[in-house]
Formats: structure tokens, sequence, C-alpha cells
């Protein structure tokens, strides 16, 4: 290998390093969940706990974002108390993430739209423009990364 594609190689490794390096906390939860395909929401109503299968989970301006319909139990739930947990396997079944936090609604257009151009499927049911497209961020987030194997890494965001 000459000089010039040694050098190459390195520059790439090391910008790999970098982008390894400086991926955001908020990225790192979203792509987690991706991986898993399926996470689970508890919410509480009253003093009754509720879980339910979500997969839709984006990153904008920096923010986590799941999305629901204003119409639905649980987005009434999360308005009157928004304390949460979600939990997710990998597929291996060895490794799962539990995060907490609180749950804020985000009535803008760019949220809505955002999260369903990122997920077209949801365009039969909801609409950036409807009254009952619901997106929520994350706000004082706590990821645990959890593993058989490895200590429990937390990161906050």
């Amino acid at each position: 290998m000459n000089m010039k594609k040694l050098f190459l190689f390195f520059m790439l490794m090391t910008a790999m390093v970098v982008n390894a390096q400086t991926k955001s906390a908020v990225q790192e939860v979203r792509d987690y969940l991706h991986e898993c395909g399926v996470f689970y929401i508890a919410t509480v109503d009253g003093d009754q706990p509720h879980v339910r299968p979500f997969s839709v989970v984006e990153v904008l301006n920096g923010k986590l974002y799941i999305q629901t319909g204003k119409k639905k139990k649980v987005f009434k739930q999360m308005m009157a108390n928004q304390k949460f947990e979600i939990t997710a396997v990998k597929p291996s079944g060895t490794e799962w993430i539990r995060i907490s936090g609180k749950l804020v609604n985000d009535d803008s257009r760019e949220a809505k739209a955002y999260v369903l151009d990122k997920n077209p499927e949801l365009k039969g049911m909801y609409s950036a423009d409807d009254d009952n497209t619901a997106v929520l961020f994350i706000a004082e987030g706590v990821a645990q990364f959890c593993s058989f194997s490895a200590p429990t890494k937390e990161i906050k965001f």
C-alpha cells in the first residue's frame, strides 16, 4: 500500500472514530430503539399502570420524539401525568434499554410533518394538519443501556 493510500485510509478511520465519539446521546437512544423495532411505553391512569407497544421514534432539533393520536387514552394519560417509562429489548434478548423522563406535547406543524415524513406508513391515519396527530418529545430523559454481560451505562438527555 503506498503512502497516499495509507494516509487516506488513516484519515477515513480517524473520521469514523471521531464521528462515533461525537454521536449525540439522543441519537444513540433513537438508534437503539430503531434496532429494537418495538418499544413499550408505560403510563398511568390514576393508580393503574398501562403499557403499550410503540415503534415511532425520531430526533428533531436535538430532541427525541414519539408519535400517537390525541384521541387515544394513552395521549390523555400522558397529558395528565407527563412521567413515563420506555423499555425495549434487542433481538438478541440479552440487551435492553430503560428510559424515563417527561413527555411534552409539541403542536408545531414542523414537528408533526417531520415525524410523519420519516414514517410515511402513518400518513394514511395521520396528517400534520389534522387535530388528532400528537408528537411528544422527551424532557429530562435518562436512558439506561443494560446487558447480561456488561455494566449498565446511563446517559441523560
